[in-house]
């Protein structure tokens, strides 16, 4: 049995999650490796990332370099003499770091690899309609995402479930399997499983402005599907025309009533207490949104202050 000392690299909160239970789990966290300060929002005030946030109140060391390949960081990360490196939602890896530690480095993904490689697993799984999905561990190697399995863990998706909900599950879930991937390293008793690559194989490509905004075209299920899986962050949108004005609307909640009708699609029909959006197959009915310049409300808070138009339109 081999004492573990690990360098454990990530940037948001999911990363936290997982590093507090390692620490909790009294390993020995030698370094924390961590995205760079940046200046962010109007004022450019400094931003540090979640886990650096985390690793300052543990009196953990910290290492933020720019660039992964450069002399004077792989100097530094070689002289913690780690003989294990996690990593959890952070960037690829130059393999003269992920070959460093003796152990292996290992990288906790949240899907069932090897769906969902990529950038936003946890959205996709949602977007896509799926009914279960998971975390896995792998060793890493020279691509994204592609290395040979470790444990994996699965978990069925709810149907109402959003991003925001699920992310906290799996980070649950994924700090349960990252312990006991630590104890099967340090017990010598780790078993992997090659991945193998088929045209069936879902992506978690990164999300952008383009995949964010809501079609409505799409039958009702696609639209509610997209909803909560872009919700609370980064959240779907949508125009909403109303004679001579336009708004960039970005949509939190809603839900699907299957219906046949014959109303235009994207019609919106609003009273004093609700305010719906035909679709194909029905109405997708608004629960939470925000208007530009606004904070998030319900749509009972919105209806209080704003009336629509019988012409009112999604786009």
């Amino acid at each position: 049995m081999e004492k573990l000392r690990i360098v454990f690299m990530g940037t948001p909160d999911f990363a936290v999650g997982i590093l507090d239970t390692i620490v909790h789990h009294k390993y020995n966290v030698v370094g924390v490796i961590t995205a760079p300060d940046k200046p962010a929002g109007r004022g450019q005030k400094i931003n540090t990332s979640a886990v650096k946030d985390y690793a300052l109140k543990k009196g953990l060391k910290i290492l933020q370099p720019t660039n992964l390949k450069d002399e004077a960081f792989l100097s530094e990360l070689k002289s913690l003499d780690a003989n294990c490196q996690v990593v959890v939602a952070f960037r690829m890896l130059p393999e003269v770091v992920w070959k460093m530690p003796k152990l292996g480095t290992f990288n906790l993904h949240a899907s069932l690899l090897p769906n969902y490689r990529g950038a936003a697993p946890i959205n996709w799984a949602i977007i896509n309609g799926e009914s279960k999905t998971g975390v896995t561990t792998f060793f890493i190697d020279d691509k994204i995402d592609t290395g040979a399995i470790i444990l994996s863990a699965e978990t069925p998706i709810e149907p109402t479930e959003n991003v925001g909900q699920l992310h906290d599950r799996l980070m649950v879930l994924g700090s349960k399997t990252v312990i006991e991937t630590l104890t099967a390293i340090e017990n010598g008793t780790v078993q992997t499983t090659l991945q193998t690559d088929s045209p069936q194989i879902k992506t978690a490509n990164k999300l952008n402005r383009d995949n964010c905004k809501i079609d409505w075209t799409k039958s009702g299920k696609e639209i509610f599907n997209l909803i909560r899986g872009l919700s609370p962050y980064p959240v779907a949108y949508t125009l909403i025309q109303d004679e001579e004005q336009e708004w960039n609307v970005k949509i939190y909640e809603a839900s699907f009533e299957k219906e046949t009708h014959s109303i235009a699609i994207g019609t919106i029909i609003s009273t004093k207490k609700e305010m719906k959006i035909a679709v194909s197959d029905g109405f997708i009915q608004l629960v939470a949104i925000q208007f530009p310049g606004k904070k998030k409300m319900t749509i009972q808070e919105l209806l209080n202050g704003m009336k629509f138009s019988s012409s009112a339109k999604a786009l």
